[in-house]
């Protein structure tokens, strides 16, 4: 039998109140995909973690190439050849330098004189050779989503790399970057480079990857070829249950009235004569792929981006949104894309987050809050949401992906907007919390709330949405009414004309 690449039996480790891992094992091959799937806190994150070398304090062992591996460091990792591509890709890039920069950081810190010709030149060449059209002398913090994830992947692969993990890497990117993406995989396999796939898109875990493990709190429970396994028994496997319609059924409101009505709404960049209505109890889908401006959109309702015309008006009153402020003020609420950097603030507490946008309701006169009914309405809202964490005390960057979303959503519930803004709500979140966030996004609209859902899983916007407005190159395309197909709006998405 081959020696495995990787190797991890037996891993453990604990936080207060919490152990994350509980005897893992995981074994990667050499010139493989391996995907690494699980429920959101089922301990994916936390065992790559170990392997990368941001924990150091677990049990077990971990062998590379047959030989025992001693990673108490990323250093240690990196020594061995783990590179990492985080899903949170702004916590892994510096803003303020070049793409160029950013992508040879590791040559410069070697050298006292930086010959910044040739590290751009170096930088140029591997994102020609991987098919990357961006300048390197363009700052990190100009470029979009998708392209800060490209940067970081052509990062890892500059650098010695034996291992290479993916951390829900496709996620921000467009089917074209991801075709793209898919590419540069086969390439790393041929090279020898095992690769562990971390994601929760069954298409794309069936298409790209030849092993999987399943995991569930904080344990392996199967590992399959994916020539002999299929995404429904996957996904019964990382819920423990047999799957159920993740969709809950409704019947929207009849001759409801208009709560929001957009029309001629133009940015300084994107959206294009932008008309739109969404009506009380009514689930507004609006889709698209990646840049065609949902997030745009979004933001410009938000008073997040700057509108250069249009007008908005909320239950007939014309509203003037010049900043989030104004929005929050008017009723309006937005869970945004980019949940780290927007959404919560994962250096506070979780109940800290949780009533962070609605603290007015718990000031007592003189402008002291009242501690306890604000902990009362916090721990309503986690027990609601079924978010997984020890306290109200945990900081929120402990948290899994789909518990951080679920804050980031269950903050706006206290303050009970009128108008709910969902940006990409799913993303990077597992089956089990996407059924959660479907229920409580449906919860919403029964109580009259109006809710725009964007999004560019289109099988989400068919299944969830009573109304669509299809979104391409910041104008709308179409505009179609339930039931409709994941088929239907991805032609209109791409451009399609009936």
């Amino acid at each position: 039998m081959t020696t495995p690449l990787v190797h991890m039996k037996n891993i453990s480790i604990e936080f207060p109140g919490v152990k994350a891992l509980d005897e893992a094992n995981f074994t990667l091959k050499k010139g493989t995909v391996h995907a690494l799937i699980g429920a959101n806190g089922a301990g994916k994150s936390t065992l790559m973690k170990v392997l990368s070398g941001a924990y150091s304090h677990f049990e077990g062992t971990i062998h590379i190439n047959g030989e025992a591996a001693t990673i108490h460091t990323p250093k240690d990792a990196a020594s061995y050849g783990v590179q990492t591509v985080h899903q949170e890709v702004d916590t892994a890039l510096v803003p303020y330098l070049s793409v160029g920069e950013n992508m040879m950081i590791h040559e410069m810190e070697k050298k006292t004189l930086i010959r910044w010709k040739e590290i751009h030149r170096k930088a140029a060449q591997l994102l020609q050779e991987m098919d990357i059209d961006i300048s390197t002398k363009r700052l990190v913090s100009d470029l979009t989503l998708a392209e800060k994830q490209m940067v970081l992947i052509a990062k890892a692969v500059s650098i010695k790399c034996s291992i290479l993990i993916l951390d829900e890497p496709t996620a921000p990117l467009s089917h074209a970057e991801t075709s793209k993406l898919f590419s540069m995989i086969h390439q790393l396999k041929k090279n020898g480079t095992g690769i562990i796939f971390i994601s929760h898109r069954m298409p794309e875990i069936f298409n790209i990857c030849d092993e999987l493990t399943v995991m569930k709190n904080g344990t392996d429970v199967a590992a399959h070829l994916i020539k002999e396994t299929d995404p429904k028994q996957v996904i019964e496997e990382m819920l423990g249950a047999p799957l159920e319609d993740q969709f809950p059924s409704r019947t929207p409101l009849e001759d409801a009235p208009i709560v929001l009505d957009v029309k001629e709404l133009h940015d300084q960049h994107k959206l294009n004569n932008i008309h739109l209505h969404v009506k009380k109890g009514e689930i507004l889908g609006i889709a698209g792929l990646v840049g065609a401006g949902k997030t745009e959109l979004c933001k410009a309702l938000f008073g997040a981006s700057e509108k250069k015309s249009g007008t908005v008006q909320l239950h007939g009153q014309t509203i003037h949104i010049k900043s989030p402020h104004h929005a929050v003020r008017a009723g309006i609420a937005l869970v945004p894309e980019e949940r780290r950097k927007e959404g919560i603030l994962t250096e506070e507490t979780v109940g800290w987050n949780v009533t962070a946008a609605s603290l007015r309701s718990f000031t007592r006169p003189f402008s002291f809050l009242h501690r306890s009914k604000e902990r009362k309405a916090a721990d309503g809202i986690v027990k609601r949401l079924g978010v997984k964490t020890p306290s109200l005390e945990a900081k929120v960057k402990h948290l899994s992906g789909g518990n951080q979303q679920k804050i980031a959503i269950g903050k706006w519930l206290l303050a009970e907007a009128d108008v709910y803004l969902f940006d990409e709500p799913t993303k990077g979140v597992d089956v089990g919390a996407k059924k959660d966030i479907f229920s409580l996004i449906a919860e919403l609209a029964e109580r009259g709330k109006a809710v725009i859902y964007a999004s560019s899983e289109l099988s989400e916007i068919a299944g969830i949405a009573d109304r669509v407005y299809v979104l391409y190159d910041g104008s709308i395309a179409r505009e179609m009414t339930a039931p409709m197909t994941e088929e239907e709006l991805l032609y209109h998405s791409t451009g399609g004309q009936s």
